[in-house]
């Protein structure tokens, strides 16, 4: 099993789609290495993919001249993610329920929801251009 010691790490990021992939790579084979299960591994890249879009395409509205900080920690035991845009951001009340009837077929809104559900934390600032998310490690069972 690999190592216990915590790896932290922080990065600015450019405010394009494919930006976070070499990040992302890095944090799914620090989770591997750590003896993540498959399913913490698969939340967690789904997790980082919709933050990450979210904030381009939402927080930063596509401006490719903003940044995206990007920071993580995992330990033996979790791993937390926290990623920060520079857009206004959102008031997350006001985000349409994607399995609402009128939300069913629109091409978007569902990252959110995601999120939420595939992470045990996921708290946002108060001015929500900014998500902490954390998924803890699950034992075998």
């Amino acid at each position: 099993m690999g190592s216990q010691t915590p790896v932290s790490y922080s990065v600015v990021l450019e405010s394009r789609p494919s930006a976070a992939e070499e990040v992302c790579r890095r944090i799914l084979r620090e989770l591997e290495d750590r003896g993540y299960s498959s399913d913490d591994i698969f939340a967690v890249h789904l997790a980082l993919e919709e933050a990450f879009i979210n904030a381009v395409k939402h927080g930063n509205k596509g401006d490719m001249g903003k940044i995206v900080n990007l920071e993580y920690t995992i330990s033996a035991d979790k791993v937390e993610i926290r990623v920060v845009d520079q857009g206004q951001g959102f008031d997350l009340t006001q985000v349409p329920d994607p399995r609402c009837d009128g939300n069913l077929f629109k091409p978007s809104g569902r990252g959110v929801l995601l999120i939420q559900a595939y992470m045990d934390e996921v708290d946002y600032n108060e001015t929500g251009n900014a998500v902490r998310m954390v998924r803890y490690k699950r034992r075998p069972v």
